[in-house]
Formats: structure tokens, C-alpha cells, sequence
């Protein structure tokens, strides 16, 4: 008799056991699906080199936390002061297929507050910034804007603090589930600063783009080149490679 009990015990114990990590694995499962990150390489001839993270947690089922880095000093960046971009925000689908997130973002540097001159500081600027995603089963686009604006006035005598508005526009059409082709716009305007009279056009680039993805997602790599519409400029050029994790 107590043979048996402690065979039933064993049984009961062990699928407890198995029944807890079912639960663990799960709830891991789950926990793993909130959470998203996407890195990407880029460069082009303005920027030079700069990586470029992107993550969002799932905090409800219409509603994610949002972060990003950008490391500009991997190109230009590191003669803005090691200039570097770290924000925060939301985001969330209005309708199937289309993400909208506005974030705010922190810079260390100097580009902004000392107009590239000297060593960087914490709290060059700061930028407000929103982006809009189309993903659909034949189309993709990106709309993004910032306005990097200085928080602090750490010019030298006869220098300048800066100030900038960055926006793109893209738009794909998904060829295959390989390959994607479309047309990329993207304008970037000094809008004035300490000393600055007015605004000017730094670059106005515009032209097609090719992309090949991984048609079981986590990889792609984009190219893009044009023309440069800024009087003087020449043309452009953009490569990105990115992942999703």
C-alpha cells in the first residue's frame, strides 16, 4: 500500500513539475513576443558611417513603449563632439498595416550647442521626432521627421549655436517577396541658430531605391542614389543593411 502511494506521489509530483514548465516556457514565450529590436548599418555620404537601433515592448494590445539610438559618430558624428541620439516613445497601429510612433530624443555632442566646435556635452539638443510606417503585402513606406533643436548655448565667442529639421519620404512596391523597388526623398535644412540669419538647404536628395529581404523576415539590405537638388550639390547615395531580432 505505501508502494502505491508513493507511486502515485511520484506521478503527481512530477506532473506537476512538467505542468510548471510548460507554464515557465510559456509565459517566456510570450514575454519573448512583447519585446522586439531592429539594428541597421548605414551610410551615406553626408553622415558618413552610423548603426542604428530601434526597439518597442508591448505594454497592451493597441500599445507599445518605444526606443531608439542612433550612433552618428561612427562618420561626421565623431567630429560633432562623439555626437550621439538616444530617445524614447510610443507606438501603435491606426489600421492594419501602417505604425505610427513619436518619440523624443537626447544628444550628446556639440553640433547643436557649440556649432561642431570643442568637446562634446550631454544635452546638445534635443529632438522631437515621429515616424509612420506602411508594411502591407505589396507596398512599403516610411515618413519620418525630427527637429533638432540646441538645449543649451555653449558657442564660443563669435560662433553659433545650430539648429535642424530632418524629414524623409519613401515609398516600395513589393515586387517578389525577394525584392522591393521604390523612390526615396530626403531633405535636410539648417532652420537657423545664435548667429544664423536665416535658413539653408544642407541637402535635398531624391531617387529610386532597391531592396532585397529575407521573405522569412530578419534581414534586408536597401540602396538608394538620385540626384541632389540643393544648388552646387551633386548627387547622393545611401546603403542600409538591417535586422530584426
Amino acid at each position: 500500500m505505501q508502494n502505491k502511494i508513493t507511486k502515485i506521489t511520484a506521478a503527481v509530483t512530477l506532473t506537476f513539475v512538467c505542468f510548471l514548465g510548460m507554464s515557465f516556457q510559456q509565459a517566456s514565450a510570450q514575454e519573448e513576443s512583447r519585446f522586439n529590436m531592429d539594428v541597421t548599418l548605414n551610410s551615406d555620404q553626408f553622415f558618413g558611417f552610423y548603426p542604428f537601433f530601434s526597439g518597442s515592448y508591448s505594454l497592451s494590445s493597441t500599445l507599445d513603449f518605444t526606443f531608439y539610438g542612433i550612433l552618428w559618430s561612427g562618420g561626421s558624428g565623431g567630429g560633432w563632439g562623439n555626437w550621439t541620439e538616444f530617445g524614447v516613445g510610443v507606438g501603435f497601429e491606426p489600421a492594419e498595416g501602417i505604425s505610427v510612433s513619436p518619440q523624443i530624443g537626447i544628444l550628446g555632442g556639440s553640433l547643436l550647442s557649440k556649432g561642431a566646435v570643442g568637446a562634446g556635452i550631454f544635452g546638445d539638443g534635443i529632438v522631437p521626432n515621429l515616424t509612420i510606417g506602411l508594411d502591407k503585402a505589396k507596398t512599403e513606406g516610411e515618413i519620418y521627421a525630427g527637429f533638432y533643436a540646441p538645449l543649451r548655448n555653449e558657442a564660443p565667442t563669435g560662433g553659433t549655436t545650430l539648429s535642424y529639421l530632418h524629414y524623409w519620404a519613401n515609398f516600395g512596391i513589393k515586387a517578389t517577396e525577394f525584392f522591393s523597388v521604390g523612390a526615396h526623398f530626403e531633405h535636410l535644412i539648417n532652420t537657423g541658430g545664435s548667429n544664423v540669419a536665416e535658413a539653408t538647404d544642407v541637402y535635398q536628395w531624391l531617387g529610386p531605391y532597391v531592396q532585397f529581404s529575407n521573405p522569412k523576415g530578419g534581414a534586408f539590405a536597401r540602396f538608394s542614389f538620385g540626384t541632389d537638388l540643393v544648388a552646387g550639390n551633386d548627387s547622393f547615395f545611401k546603403l542600409t543593411t538591417g535586422f530584426s531580432f
